[in-house]
């Protein structure tokens, strides 16, 4: 046997040892660890220290076992086996002796090494230290238990904030706390409030502790427009408990009345938004040379989380014209990332679904949040995978140009500018070809533009401008003009058709036909703007072609303000006179004149009453007001006014003071802003001055 392997053979027991020892240490600590994290952070936590304390627990005994190494052994073997004559370093290792004394000695002590076992250099247990371990654990584990976390055990009450006077024999509260329990999906702890106004989780449940000074016989919560809930004693302190599934108003009532009256407080249940899903790849991809596969990309937010799983919804749509074949299918995807924020990426193999050329690959994404028990799904919005078809030839046989499948996209001049100013930005990173590759498709796209308003010119400006020191040139063949088949019938003079056909060509069908010269002038100005940009851009000179952009947007605009619309004239169709009646003063038959007004319904009559009692008009009431009529306005309109609950609280301040003039002041000016705003209506004629009224008796009077 070999040195290497007589040692491994020899220090193997005590290494196990050592390593099981360690081990065995540790796990009551991991132990209470694991209890600790899962007390405090959840599930989660307990699997993230428990883990955690497990690699370093592996690290310390694979750091103690190596202590165990070739200088021990032969230090353990010569202590503890005297029949070795200190010898035992011959026997591990691999040098030959250096003297055949050394090898004599070698050969004796080996026959003798084998008359003991390897286990009997294994250490012992740590028994103390594990007991000491273990008791460790159970007292951390039993401080964890016990230990209250915040929103659990008795509350700390902290002092009542209400500002009621303190009255003889009369209870009041003193101490006041309010726990908050969120419901499980949003993931938030309990907590404790000292206020007992709050901001909760719609659906949460809520936790009064309320303590009196005096001692209270019937303490009630007061709900605002709902029945009260009574308090149960809990040695000194009352506590109540209700569900928030609804903002409400309420107040704290010890004494039953006989005391002043306690202030409203207000919880709001703020209820759980729907997810937000979002597309991260552009919503129209072509099909690359060489791709097989697909990855559209989703995030997908939500203020308690998304759910891991989600759907896509892919369609496909395969052919064209009129043999297109579509088929649908929902697979599932998982999502990584937190659950706030989630990401999907799901890869689309195009042989799985039979993705092929001439065919548009449509997906969208569906996901749920976390909300128990009726969860909230939202569709994303849908990303549109293309594969352009093969271009084929022509049916003369001769290659031609052929449209591809995507349509002639109309971009705005605005557009054209912002993709210039991306190019110039981006500059830097291009590579040479690339740039001018950009520049050139951006050229193309304002070439497109200037043809769309050269028609408004009749087509005049699909060339290059004339330059300012360019004589005016008579049209001939080649201009770019269709001037029509030659003229074969013979001229007569003196006919303005004839001198048009030979020498120029009418434009009477264009649409600038309907400009005015001056819109005319500065719609051609823009044109002449566009193609010097056009021919920037494709000479690969964006930044040059940059003011000429801007400069024909300018002129864009001026047409806009610009434009005109001609209406032809048409006069009303009165009826005819009657020329026997005139100048007689006869008014027989005449009908009145007088336009009924229709009464506006309005649903606001209650809120309009007490709008108009808590003014200084003629309908004011100084004193107490019937609020009854105005409590169920605000019930059945609770949807679309702006705060309905603080509308609520400010009828119930009046009620309980009618003459507080800034309660009715607060009343009045919410009732102002959740009044329905008025229509248009006919304004009554002002009546007539002294001359006008004069005017008028003396035509009567002529009657």
């Amino acid at each position: 046997m070999s040195a290497d392997a007589l040692f491994g053979h020899w220090i193997a027991p005590a290494r196990r040892r050592r390593f099981a020892d360690t081990l065995t240490l540790s796990l009551p600590l991991i132990l209470a660890l694991a209890v600790i994290g899962w007390r405090w952070g959840g599930f989660v936590a307990a699997l993230l220290v428990t883990t955690v304390s497990l690699a370093v627990a592996l690290a310390v005994a694979r750091q103690r076992m190596a202590r165990f190494d070739r200088p021990w052994l032969i230090r353990t073997l010569d202590a503890t086996r005297p029949e070795l004559e200190d010898s035992s370093a011959l026997l591990f290792t691999d040098e030959a002796p250096a003297s055949p004394l050394q090898s004599l000695q070698r050969s004796r002590i080996a026959a003798r090494l084998d008359q003991g076992a390897p286990q009997e250099l294994a250490p012992a247990w740590s028994s103390r230290l594990l007991l000491l371990s273990s008791l460790l654990a159970v007292g951390l584990i039993a401080a964890a238990l016990l230990w209250p976390r915040a929103g659990e055990g008795p509350p700390t009450l902290a002092p009542s904030s209400e500002g009621l006077p303190a009255k003889p024999g009369i209870p009041r509260l003193v101490a006041q706390n309010l726990r908050i329990i969120p419901p499980a999906y949003t993931g938030l702890p309990v907590r404790d409030s000292a206020s007992l106004d709050a901001r909760v989780p719609q659906g949460s449940h809520l936790e009064w502790t309320l303590r009196f000074d005096p001692q209270a016989s019937t303490p009630k919560l007061l709900m605002l427009g709902n029945q009260p809930i009574a308090l149960r004693p809990d040695g000194a302190n009352w506590i109540a408990s209700r569900g928030a599934d609804a903002a409400f108003l309420y107040r704290v009532d010890p004494a039953a009345g006989r005391g002043p009256t306690p202030p409203l407080h207000r919880i709001d249940a703020i209820a759980d938004a729907p997810p937000q899903v979002k597309a991260l790849t552009d919503s129209l991809t072509l099909v690359k040379p060489g791709q097989h596969n697909w990855s559209p990309a989703f995030a997908a937010t939500d203020d308690y989380g998304v759910a891991a799983s989600a759907r896509l919804r892919v369609t496909l749509a395969i052919g064209e014209g009129e043999n297109v074949t579509f088929s649908e299918r929902e697979i599932p995807v998982s999502g990584n990332g937190p659950a706030r924020d989630r990401r999907f990426t799901p890869r689309l193999d195009f042989s799985t679904f039979g993705f092929a050329a001439g065919g548009d690959m449509v997906v969208q994404l569906i996901v749920r949040d976390n909300r128990a028990p009726n969860p909230q799904e939202v569709r994303g919005p849908s990303l549109i995978l293309r594969w352009p078809s093969p271009k084929a030839p022509e049916s003369s046989g001769l290659t031609g140009m052929v449209n591809t499948t995507l349509p002639a996209y109309f971009r705005s001049q605005r557009q054209i500018i912002i993709d210039i100013e991306k190019l110039l930005k981006e500059k830097r990173s291009l590579a040479p070809d690339r740039y001018l590759a950009r520049s050139a498709s951006i050229g193309g796209d304002q070439q497109i533009l200037r043809g769309r308003y050269s028609q408004f010119l009749g087509g005049e400006n699909e060339e290059a401008p004339d330059l300012p020191t360019a004589d005016g040139a008579a049209h001939g063949e080649g201009d770019g003009h269709d001037h029509g088949p030659p003229v074969s019938a013979p001229n007569v003079f003196g006919e303005k058709e004839d001198v048009l056909a030979e020498f120029g060509h009418p434009h009477d069908e264009s649409p600038a036909s309907s400009l005015d010269p001056e819109t005319r002038a500065i719609l051609k100005q823009a044109v002449d703007e566009m193609w010097q940009s056009e021919r920037e851009l494709k000479t690969g000179h964006p930044d040059a072609a940059l003011p000429y952009a801007y400069k024909a947007l300018r002129f864009i605009k001026e047409v806009q303000q610009a434009t005109r619309i001609f209406l032809s004239r048409v006069g009303p169709e009165l009826p005819p006179i009657d020329a026997s009646r005139r100048m007689t003063g006869k008014r027989e038959g005449l009908a009145s004149r007088q336009l009924e007004i229709a009464p506006v319904e309005q649903q606001d009559g209650p809120a309009a009453a007490v709008w108009r009692a808590l003014g200084d008009g003629p309908d004011a009431i100084r004193g107490a007001i019937n609020l009854a009529p105005l409590d169920g306005w605000v019930r059945t309109n609770a949807t679309r006014l702006p705060d309905a609950l603080a509308l609520s609280g400010a009828i119930d301040a009046v009620r309980q003071d009618p003459v507080c003039a800034a309660c009715r002041i607060k009343l009045r000016a919410l009732l102002w802003a959740a009044m329905e705003r008025p229509s248009g209506r006919l304004v009554r004629r002002r009546p007539a001055d002294a001359v006008g009224a004069r005017y008028l008796d003396r035509i009567g009077a002529a009657q």
